[in-house]
């Protein structure tokens, strides 16, 4: 089998663009895979047209040797864009291989371990503003069978926040938190606002509130300063989504940076370097929770690796979409009553596109929004339910 064309469709998701990849060959089996960097979607789609030219012609099964030489051969290593490239090629390298032997992408990372993961939900606050659209929209979340919300209630702050300011900031907390009661898991995300002594003193604020995890409180390529905060919080603590392959997780690790690890198989490397990291962490006896508030594709492979992997803890996914979610794909998730999503057992990722219902929706611009005071207008104020009943 040799590979024939690798190339990209761009669809708008309010918010951003996915650019989702197809792998094709000489013998008519067919990989996808998603490669979205919010933003950036243009630099990407010409990274991987550079992928192509090298990789047509060569077995797309034979994964790990060419991921190794392409990085090799392309001198530059790391950085959003080469590696959501790269990281989109190797997904769909994986789809390819296990569609070619009819089997899903799991039974060749080592076996299914488990066949659901437990969610907390993502995009279920669009629109919210005040502490009762929070806590109104919790409990419509919670109803809907989500045992976990995350979201970032820090609106435009920058690197440090006033204490009027952050006792505003988290009253929809405290509202969630008497809305859905103490069996619901709250997650709180602050996208890297924060200095130091800001990220230190917000983790104590939020210690009252039981949260399982403060996500990346500092810049992401400041472990040094992520280890302190950890050190001096009250809760734990996650970060990974902006980090890039195996070389950015073992300094994580090995500092004592995180309680939680969060590699996003669109970026940091694919589904086989996904199931490495968790290797690694561990090691380290740290909770594999990847990062994962994208498209389908991406969310089919994190279900693979979090099939195989044993210390798979959580996943992050969007509790509402677009409504033209259901119609560019095949996807078909089942979110239990127990609020756990079950893993597809569909040959490759289990997934197949529609580019017709794709080319409906053409790429439109979103700017990056996380410090205007957007945040919380994540998704559209039509955006529904893509889930099914178990």
């Amino acid at each position: 089998m040799r590979i024939t064309g690798f190339d990209t469709v761009l669809v708008d998701f309010y918010r951003t663009n996915l650019v989702l990849v197809v792998l094709t060959t000489d013998e008519g089996v067919t990989g996808v895979a998603e490669a979205t960097l919010e933003g950036q979607e243009h630099a990407v789609v010409g990274a991987v047209r550079l992928l192509a030219e090298k990789v047509v012609g060569l077995d797309p099964t034979r994964i790990h040797a060419t991921v190794y030489e392409l990085l090799r051969d392309g001198y530059w290593r790391g950085g959003p864009v080469t590696m959501t490239a790269l990281s989109a090629l190797e997904t769909a390298m994986w789809d390819v291989s296990a569609r070619a032997l009819g089997v899903p992408v799991h039974r060749l990372l080592g076996g299914r371990g488990r066949d659901r993961v437990r969610a907390y939900a993502n995009g279920w606050f669009s629109g919210a503003k005040a502490p009762e659209d929070f806590a109104a929209a919790a409990v419509r979340t919670v109803e809907q069978g989500f045992k976990g919300l995350k979201w970032d209630p820090f609106e435009a702050a920058d690197l440090t926040v006033a204490p009027r300011d952050l006792r505003r900031m988290l009253e929809p907390v405290a509202a969630v938190r008497e809305a859905v009661g103490d069996d619901v898991e709250l997650f709180i995300d602050a996208h890297g606002r924060f200095d130091v002594p800001t990220a230190i003193r917000v983790a104590r604020a939020l210690e009252p509130y039981g949260i399982v995890f403060l996500e990346e409180p500092t810049p992401p390529l400041g472990i040094d300063a992520l280890a302190e905060v950890r050190s001096k919080s009250p809760v734990a603590i996650a970060a990974g989504e902006r980090l890039f392959g195996r070389d950015a997780f073992v300094p994580l690790l090995a500092r004592g940076a995180v309680d939680y690890v969060q590699p996003d198989v669109t970026h940091a490397g694919g589904v086989s370097e996904l199931s490495f990291i968790s290797t690694l962490a561990s090691a380290y006896s740290v909770p594999f929770a990847p990062h994962n508030p994208s498209g389908p594709l991406s969310t089919a492979a994190t279900l693979q690796v979090g099939a195989a992997v044993p210390n798979f803890r959580y996943l992050e996914i969007m509790a509402v979409d677009v409504p033209w979610r259901g119609d560019i794909s095949d996807e078909h998730l089942v979110l239990t009553p127990e609020g756990d999503v079950l893993i597809p057992d569909r040959p490759g990722l289990g997934i197949e596109l529609d580019l017709d219902a794709i080319a409906l929706h053409p790429f439109t611009p979103h700017p990056m929004r996380i410090f205007d005071d957007a945040v919380a207008d994540i998704r559209p104020p039509d955006a529904r339910s893509y889930f099914h009943a178990e």
